[in-house]
C-alpha cells in the first residue's frame, strides 16, 4: 500500500517507539508507574513526562508552559472553553471543526472570510468586545499558511487573546507567535492520544474538566508516560530534522505538480504548506476513484469530517461549489514518502480518473 494522508496521521518514528516502549512496562518492569504517584516508580515516570515536556516545548516560542491533553481537539477546547470573557470569538472560515464547532456551541463565532486561496486577510475588522481570535497556521485541508504574525498584532492591538491551532505546523515550520497553540503528537510522526496546549506565560485559563488537576490544575487525568516519552522523542526529531524533511517535502511535491499536470490545485500554491497536495478534476466521481484505487491511500476531505456525505466547509469557504468540492482529493506526504511512490500513485490515480473519462 501507499500512503498519502500525511494530514490525517503521520507513520510512527522509529525513535518514537522505542522511547514507548520502556514506559509500557510489564509487571516484572519497574516503568509502569503512575507519574502522579510520590514513590520512586512514581517519580521515574514524572521524570520522563518533564524531559519529555522540555523537547516538545523546545519546538515553541519562548515564554510558555506546555499542558499535556488527549490532542488538540482537546487543547483546543480547553483554550476556547477556559477563556474569560463572554464577547465574540473571531474565527476563519477554514478552522478545524474542534474550534468551528466550539465557538458555534458556545453562540458567540464570529466568522472571518478567506479569499480564492484560502488566505484569512488581518485587514478585515474584529467585532467590538472580541475576546478570543482563532486562525489556523496551516491548514488541515489544503495546506494554506495564514499570515499569523499580523493576526497576532491585530488581537494584541484588539485587547483579544489569539489561539492558533498548529497541528500541521508543528514540527514542520516554525511556530506562530500567538497566547495559545494547540498541537497533535501523531501529526509529526508520534503516537495517537497526546497533545498539548501551549500557554503564554501570564495567561491563566478557568479549569474546565474536574478532577485530580494534574496537568497545572488545567487538566485531569492520569497522564501515559509512554505517550508523553513517544511525543518528546517524535519533537526532538522534528528539530533535528525540520530543514531536510523540508526539502525532501519540496522534492515530492515539485515531482507531484509534474504528474498531476491537468489537475486544478485547491488553495494557494505558494502560501501552503507543500506536503498538501488537495486538488480537483471537474466531474470525477471520488467515490469510484478511492474504489479504484484501493491500494493508495489519500483523501476526500479532512478525515475528521469523512462519512458525512457534505462537502468540505475548507473548500466551499474558497467558493467551490458542491459539485467541485466533491470532486477534490488530497494528498498528504512527507518525511518517510518516497519519490516512487509518488510516481505509483498518480499512474493509479490517472489511470482511474480516464476510465472514468475524466
Amino acid at each position: 500500500m501507499i500512503y498519502l494522508d500525511y494530514q490525517a496521521t503521520t507513520p510512527l518514528a522509529p525513535e518514537a517507539r522505542e522511547a514507548m516502549l520502556r514506559w509500557l512496562g510489564g509487571p516484572d518492569s519497574d516503568s509502569f508507574g503512575n507519574p502522579h504517584s510520590p514513590h520512586r516508580m512514581g517519580r521515574m515516570a514524572a521524570a520522563a513526562i518533564e524531559v519529555a515536556r522540555e523537547k516538545i516545548a523546545a519546538l515553541f516560542p519562548s515564554g510558555g508552559r506546555v499542558i499535556f491533553t488527549s490532542g488538540a481537539t482537546e487543547a483546543t477546547n480547553l483554550a476556547i472553553r477556559g477563556s474569560d470573557g463572554d464577547g465574540p470569538i473571531a474565527i476563519s472560515a477554514i478552522e478545524h471543526a474542534a474550534v468551528l464547532d466550539t465557538a458555534q456551541a458556545l453562540g458567540r463565532a464570529h466568522v472571518l472570510g478567506v479569499d480564492s486561496e484560502g488566505l484569512c486577510d488581518p485587514a478585515q475588522g474584529l467585532p467590538a468586545e472580541t475576546r478570543l481570535a482563532c486562525v489556523i497556521q496551516v491548514n488541515n485541508e489544503i495546506g494554506t499558511i495564514q499570515p499569523t504574525a499580523e493576526w497576532r498584532a491585530k488581537t494584541k492591538e484588539a485587547g483579544a487573546l489569539y489561539l492558533c491551532d498548529a497541528v500541521q505546523a508543528y514540527g514542520k515550520l516554525a511556530i506562530a507567535d500567538a497566547d495559545m497553540i494547540a498541537v497533535s503528537a501523531h501529526k509529526l510522526h508520534g503516537p495517537k492520544g497526546v497533545g498539548a496546549l501551549w500557554l503564554r506565560d501570564g495567561i491563566e485559563l478557568a479549569e474546565k474538566q474536574t478532577g485530580g488537576g494534574q496537568e497545572s490544575g488545567l487538566r485531569s487525568g492520569t497522564l501515559s508516560p509512554a505517550l508523553v516519552a513517544g511525543f518528546g522523542a517524535a519533537a526532538a526529531l522534528a528539530q533535528e530534522s525540520m530543514e531536510m524533511d523540508a526539502a525532501h517535502v519540496e522534492t515530492l511535491w515539485a515531482r507531484a505538480r509534474e504528474l498531476f499536470e491537468g489537475w486544478t490545485l485547491n488553495g494557494s500554491e505558494d502560501a501552503r504548506w507543500h506536503g498538501n497536495l488537495n486538488i480537483r478534476r471537474n466531474g470525477l466521481d471520488v467515490a469510484r476513484l478511492m474504489s479504484d484505487c484501493r491500494d493508495v491511500m489519500f483523501s476526500v476531505g479532512s478525515a475528521c469530517a469523512s462519512g458525512s456525505g457534505r462537502p468540505s466547509h475548507v473548500l466551499k469557504a474558497i467558493g467551490l461549489t458542491d459539485r467541485q468540492a466533491k470532486s477534490s482529493i488530497r494528498l498528504g506526504f512527507g518525511r518517510y514518502t518516497t519519490l516512487d511512490e509518488i510516481e505509483r500513485a498518480a499512474r493509479a490515480i490517472n489511470a482511474a480518473a480516464k476510465e472514468q473519462g475524466i
